[in-house]
């Protein structure tokens, strides 16, 4: 990996999502700085976005090369999404989350973040999850408004964008609960219509998008002076960070604001680079994890409140029960649209206590292991100091049970790869 040694605990695959826009963006840029493999284009897209991951990861393609247009001017692009094929079998009741496990063994925690190409297919993922994440957002968008949703002006053309390709890929991908009509979408599992051509339109687009998917979702749009800032948002489920927190700044001030080392001095000018080359038939995916210690899927309450001026790990009670003990998983896409040029980065949160995680082969002394492989930079990052006794003590029973069971150490790699 990278001859930086500052990076290797402070940019990483697995940050917390109180800094995800920066630390992700960050990640994509080491990506694409270390790896020049000898894989085939179309090798690599060939792939499943459910393959396991290169031992090198390698950025999408379209981010190689120079950058001709003048900065923040975007012409719209000809490319159109293919059209999904639908998701076999997919039911709103009995479709089961995706069981991402994205966490490698210690003893060294190096930047391997599982970045790959993104199959158009399989850009939203649905589960039946839906109706409670449904339920949430549509009642933390009552609750809490703009301080949950929100576009710039500068953003407009972007969400409205983001809007007409949700509504014609999830009619294509989940045909038993979405419909296209002539003016939007019917969910027809929530009896729910959205007309998307009437103006003005009766809300926030990015709040009426939130209301479709599962995923939070962030537009960052390139201004004349050549930043991205973050210019809309629907962040309702994202745990540790808030979007008035981060609205409306450039990606250095995203990811400064969250004091990340050698930033300034190392990476701010290759991630501008690498943001201004993504072209929009180039997607990519990465995952991420982290402990929770309390139960709520849209704001960790013992980090503090979600109203406090300043929110914090120092506040978390040490050593909850393990029954206490969450593990919270991202998914996350990145991806141009063509005509507006914004860039959108939705954020899929799987959450599961980890007392049901343990049950499957392989995850606790994997976890453990991970866990124990963090440095001090990570481990402040993730909180480790208020949970580490309690939950390596667990892990670590629960995967002796495994091995006195019969499990194969030395077997995993022939049954589970990553992110899973």
């Amino acid at each position: 990996m990278l001859a930086l040694e500052s990076l290797r605990e402070t940019i990483l695959s697995n940050a917390p999502t109180k800094d995800v826009v920066g630390v992700f963006l960050a990640l994509n840029l080491c990506a694409y700085l270390v790896v020049y493999v000898s894989k085939r284009w179309t090798d690599l897209f060939g792939k499943t976005a459910r393959a396991s991951s290169p031992d090198v990861e390698k950025p999408a393609s379209g981010v190689r090369g120079k950058v001709t247009r003048p900065p923040g001017e975007w012409t719209p692009s000809d490319f159109k999404r293919p059209t999904a094929a639908p998701y076999p079998d997919w039911n709103v009741h009995t479709t089961k989350p995706i069981p991402y496990r994205p966490f490698r063994y210690g003893p060294k925690y190096f930047i391997t973040m599982g970045l790959r190409s993104m199959k158009w297919d399989e850009w939203i993922e649905l589960d039946n999850h839906y109706l409670k994440y449904h339920a949430d957002k549509a009642r933390r968008i009552e609750e809490r408004g703009s301080k949950c949703c929100h576009t710039d002006p500068e953003a407009m053309d972007g969400a409205i964008e983001l809007l007409e390709e949700l509504c014609a890929y999830l009619p294509e991908r989940y045909p038993t609960m979405f419909q296209k009509t002539a003016t939007g979408i019917t969910n027809t599992i929530t009896n729910e219509t959205f007309n998307i051509t009437q103006r003005p339109l009766p809300e926030d687009p990015m709040a009426t998008a939130a209301r479709l998917v599962q995923d939070d979702l962030a537009l960052m749009i390139e201004r004349p002076d050549g930043e991205y800032y973050l210019l809309g948002g629907a962040i309702l489920l994202a745990g540790f960070w808030r979007l008035t927190d981060k609205f409306g700044m450039r990606l250095s001030e995203i990811h400064t604001s969250g004091s990340v080392p050698g930033y300034e001095s190392k990476l701010e000018k290759g991630m501008m680079n690498f943001f201004r080359r993504l072209k929009p038939e180039d997607p990519v995916i990465r995952n991420n994890y982290f402990i929770q210690v309390d139960d709520n899927l849209a704001w960790s309450y013992s980090i503090g409140s979600e109203d406090a001026e300043t929110v914090s790990w120092n506040t978390a009670e040490k050593n909850r029960a393990v029954e206490c003990h969450y593990f919270r998983s991202e998914r996350q896409s990145l991806r141009r649209l063509p005509k507006s040029g914004a860039v959108v980065f939705t954020i899929r949160t799987y959450f599961e206590p980890v007392t049901e995680i343990v049950k499957e082969p392989f995850v606790p002394g994997r976890l453990a292991d991970a866990v124990r492989s963090w440095g001090d930079d990570v481990s402040r990052y993730k909180g480790k100091e208020k949970y580490q006794e309690v939950l390596l003590e667990f892990l670590d029973r629960k995967h002796s049970e495994q091995v006195e069971g019969g499990l194969k150490v030395e077997k995993e790699d022939e049954m589970r790869s990553y992110p899973f």
